[in-house]
């Protein structure tokens, strides 16, 4: 094993923490709308801190480190333009704060609001099953990495039995997730989850200062050099074409996808809703963005230490138990997944080590009960509920959600048995998953939070063309990577015979005229769900949506929803989108943002013009750059987790108070009701 007893005893104490904590939020939880929303209680940086730490969970950490052992420093050059963008995402309210004023619980109770019940409970179905299969690998991830990181056997010794070690670390980090959900709901998830997204800053930043001062930068500019070959540069984001499946195109698609999917994604939905006011929902978002750069540049510190001591002389002997291991993974997509886990190991100290184990546990967790308690909660609310005739008393409704989220981590518990090897990079296997719901849904949300032409038909024909097309990619995908004897061996045989899908194999999967991934398809998939929305629109569309009565606006304003601000917003403040329901602090934290989209999107602007114009620039240049980046990463990091920390504690108490003086209403359960 990897770890000492002092590591253990870390990770130990941690978990007991976080049972504690989930185990305190069970007097607060008394409705269907405090399992769902946490009753609509959360602060700004509350809810930031603990979406974060679902988001961030260890399936994207290794996912993140996957990218940047195949791509090295110029993988972030292409996240520095990704950086002004989800600023201005998030300072603009982009979906959020409108779906924030609508006060729906789930993104297909909007969806009824908007266009139809019937709508509702086949968008809420293909969410739901595109979820759970995009979420069915999850803990074979989880568990690979918890293995591998801290040494664990193949098989344990249990009552005389050999127990296998990976469905064993699955059951534990599954049984967690539930535990904490089942105990407070969306209560207990955005208090554990804050806990994890406070512990994962301080861990991430002094892991990469120490890994940092360790390896030191002579070794990591040295190591870049030497290990970057032609046309698959470590250093020159321009020098890429070589590097299998995160060059130029892929961030590219990215962009696309941020502006088209945002907020779409339902596995983090508790947090959409929770929110004290559509206001305090938007500047979360805006804060998020800094907690989000912040890791976001931190993470790929680790692996750049690691990539430099792998391929250093000075360190071969540290990290030789490392490079015996990958050397037995003949696959690049596994092996790329587990050189950082590996390598720090090795090269981490005790009582960092068992720190970093316990911040990838909570993270996996923490993802874990998000995800449950999402697809669990849009099953219930989004497709039994609108199918049943007779309401639920609040004790049956919420038991009813238990049961759906047992059954989503059962499911889930399966489908990582059986499937360990998703055939396709973390990022790319999400992309194409996700593209079944996403691929229409963010035209279908888009428009009908923005416009009031986009009509009930144009809606279907988005989600439908999506669906088709996105399991007909997956189908190929799995036929072309089929093992030789197995069932779907067997299945691609016949439908082989059938020229069309024969073609369509080759073509669209992984075959040998052509090769197109998983975030390639998604972003033709949506291109066609936008086409078939407005061509469908525009033939049916009659009388304009009311967004105002949607919307609560005007006459139909919540009174709890409306935020009074410092003073009327004039001039260049109003310009920029600021309203009147800033502060002075909310102003201040706005300003801020928008020189950060300023600085860094001239930096990328600058830099790409210059290459186009000039020709590249020498690796030395290059490492200069990347040195202030890292540097600037670890500054960020240090100012961002103490303020976030402090802004985070204040919002806790805030909650609990509300949570403990709040009226329930037992009406609020995420069920639209006709009004006159």
């Amino acid at each position: 094993m990897n770890l000492h007893w002092v590591d253990w005893a870390i990770v130990l104490a941690l978990v007991a923490f976080l049972i504690l904590t989930a185990q305190f939020t069970r007097r607060y939880m008394r409705g269907v709308s405090d399992f769902l929303a946490a009753n609509r209680c959360g602060g700004r940086y509350l809810i930031c801190i603990s979406s974060g730490g679902a988001e961030l969970g260890a399936v994207t950490i290794v996912a993140l480190w996957q990218i940047y052992t195949n791509s090295g420093f110029t993988g972030l050059w292409w996240k520095v333009a990704e950086w002004p963008l989800v600023f201005i995402l998030a300072m603009s309210g982009w979906v959020l704060y409108r779906y924030r004023q609508t006060r729906a619980l789930t993104m297909a109770q909007f969806l009824e609001m908007r266009y139809s019940r019937r709508f509702r409970i086949f968008t809420g179905f293909v969410a739901f099953a595109a979820g759970l299969v995009n979420y069915g690998v999850f803990p074979s991830i989880n568990a690979r990495l918890i293995i591998y990181f801290c040494g664990l056997p193949e098989h344990v010794g249990l009552w005389g039995l050999s127990i296998g070690t990976f469905p064993l670390v699955m059951l534990v980090l599954l049984g967690l997730a539930l535990f904490f959900t089942f105990a407070g709901g969306q209560i207990a998830i955005m208090l554990t989850d804050f806990v994890q997204g406070i512990c994962c800053l301080v861990v991430f930043l002094v892991a990469s200062l120490v890994l940092y001062y360790l390896v030191g930068w002579d070794t990591i500019s040295t190591s870049l050099v030497a290990g970057s070959q032609p046309q698959a540069s470590l250093l020159n984001p321009f020098d890429t074409s070589k590097i299998k499946g995160f060059g130029m195109g892929f961030f590219l698609v990215q962009y696309f996808r941020w502006v088209y999917n945002w907020k779409a994604w339902q596995g983090t939905q508790g947090f959409n809703a929770a929110a004290r006011t559509p206001h305090e929902a938007r500047m979360s978002g805006i804060l998020g963005q800094w907690r989000f750069i912040a890791q976001q540049m931190l993470i790929p510190v680790f692996t750049i230490c690691v990539l430099a001591a792998l391929n250093s002389p000075q360190f071969a002997d540290r990290v030789g138990d490392a490079r015996q291991v990958l050397s037995g993974i003949h696959v690049d997509r596994i092996k790329s997944e587990l050189t950082v886990p590996l390598a720090l190991a090795q090269l981490l100290p005790v009582g960092l080590m068992g720190a970093m184990a316990a911040v990838l546990l909570a993270a996996a967790v923490a993802t874990d009960q998000a995800y449950l308690h999402s697809w669990g909660s849009i099953f219930i609310q989004d497709v039994v509920l609108p199918l049943r005739k007779r309401p639920l008393t609040p004790e049956q409704h919420i038991r009813w959600l238990r049961l759906a989220i047992l059954g989503v981590a059962a499911f889930a518990f399966w489908f990582s048995l059986v499937f360990r090897d998703l055939g396709d990079y973390v990022l790319m296997f999400f992309a194409a998953t996700g593209a079944i719901y996403l691929g229409g849904a963010g035209c279908s949300i888009i428009s009908g939070l923005y416009t009031r032409r986009g009509t009930t038909a144009g809606a279907w024909g988005a989600m439908i063309t999506g669906v088709v097309l996105g399991c007909l990619w997956l189908l190929a995908n799995r036929l072309a990577n089929a093992d030789t004897g197995g069932l779907m061996f067997r299945l691609q045989s016949m439908l082989y015979q059938v020229p069309a899908i024969e073609w369509f194999i080759h073509t669209i999967g992984k075959g040998e005229r052509k090769y197109m991934d998983g975030q390639w398809m998604s972003l033709y998939i949506s291109l066609a769900a936008i086409a078939a929305y407005w061509v469908l629109s525009l033939l049916s569309w009659g009388k304009r949506f009311d967004l105002d009565r949607m919307l609560h606006r005007g006459q139909y304003a919540v009174a709890e929803d409306v935020v009074q601000g410092d003073a009327e917003v004039t001039g260049v403040w109003k310009w920029l989108g600021i309203t009147k329901e800033f502060t002075r602090g909310d102003k201040a934290i706005y300003g801020a943002s928008v020189v950060w989209v300023l600085v860094w999107g001239g930096i990328f602007v600058a830099g790409t013009v210059y290459y186009f114009t000039f020709g590249k620039a020498t690796d030395a240049s290059w490492l200069g750059f990347w040195q202030m980046l890292v540097w600037l990463a670890l500054a960020l990091g240090i100012v961002v987790t103490i303020w976030f920390m402090i802004g985070g504690m204040r919002d806790l108490k805030d909650m609990f108070h509300l949570l403990r003086t709040k009226v329930r209403d037992d009406s609020d359960d995420g069920t639209v009701r006709e009004t006159k």
